[in-house]
């Protein structure tokens, strides 16, 4: 029972952070050990984040159909290949490749040394005022259709800087779109699409391991959290959509630094460990 409760504490938080730029994996390490917890493990955090791209995809049905068809149609069509979804359909694929290999060369590193509670405060706030520059600098006004290749490949080498918890897979995408001066709205909404591929797959890779010792809960708890971490998932996407169209980062540049500089301290005076384990 205690496995199940945490699971769905755990797969609340998830539902909750995925989509901000806050970084969710950073806060499924943090918080098991201010509760005393043992480390949720990294096929855990892989697989509940299924649950979240779940409820991106049914959010972002219409999108994907469109962009889906539309490049289907171009492979066999030279008309369809002059529609912009057959573009977008490319820009996709192509900024899912950086994270890929990225995350097959890194997976040990991803798996361990990442998880170290002093490189996720470090880069919760690093990349905290990172995002805060590019919200200072971004000129908040391309549209996402003005998306280039070269662009395309910038936005997944951005999401590539994710494998390390605390970046925020949403956060480093975004950051590099304001930075290129597209619309917060905008650079969220690919932000998001862009991750549909990345964050499926590596859940579908790290399936095998959760009946292993690379998770804490099993499968069962397992299964539970990422239902939770779905339900909440849909209602965040519709709330920050809506708040960066109108509203800017600042509140979630403030939280980054302030919650890593707390993480920092606190591993300073030993009141937290650094590591991470799996204890059962």
């Amino acid at each position: 029972m205690d496995d199940v409760l945490r699971s769905v504490v755990l797969g609340l938080l998830q539902g909750l952070t995925e989509f901000l730029p806050i970084s969710s994996s950073a806060h499924l390490a943090i918080f098991p050990k201010f509760f005393g917890w043992s480390d949720p493990g990294a096929a855990y955090t892989a697989v509940v984040q299924i649950g979240t791209e779940i409820a991106v995809v049914l959010y972002f049905w219409r999108d994907i159909w469109t962009i889906g068809s539309g490049w289907v149609r171009g492979v066999f069509s030279r008309a369809a290949r002059q529609e912009p979804e057959w573009n977008m359909g490319w820009f996709v694929i192509i900024g899912s490749v950086p994270i890929v290999l990225i995350g097959l060369a890194l997976e040990n590193l991803i798996d361990s040394e990442f998880r170290n509670l002093w490189v996720i405060g470090t880069t919760l706030i690093v990349l905290g005022i990172v995002l805060g520059v590019a919200e200072r600098v971004g000129r908040n006004a391309k549209p996402i259709d003005d998306l280039t290749w070269g662009h395309a490949v910038l936005f997944g080498l951005a999401q590539a800087a994710a494998v390390v918890p605390g970046v925020s897979r949403s956060g480093a995408t975004i950051s590099m779109g304001l930075f290129l001066g597209y619309e917060r709205a905008a650079a969220t909404r690919y932000a998001f699409l862009l991750a549909i591929p990345a964050v499926v797959g590596a859940g579908i890779y790290k399936l095998k391991d959760i009946p292993g010792g690379d998770n804490a809960y099993g499968v069962g708890p397992t299964i539970l959290g990422t239902v939770v971490a779905f339900a909440v998932g849909i209602a965040v996407i519709h709330w920050l959509l809506r708040y960066v169209s109108t509203r800017s980062y600042a509140p979630f540049v403030a939280y980054r630094i302030v919650l890593g500089s707390v993480v920092l301290i606190l591993l300073g005076t030993g009141v937290i460990t650094a590591d991470i384990a799996i204890n059962g």
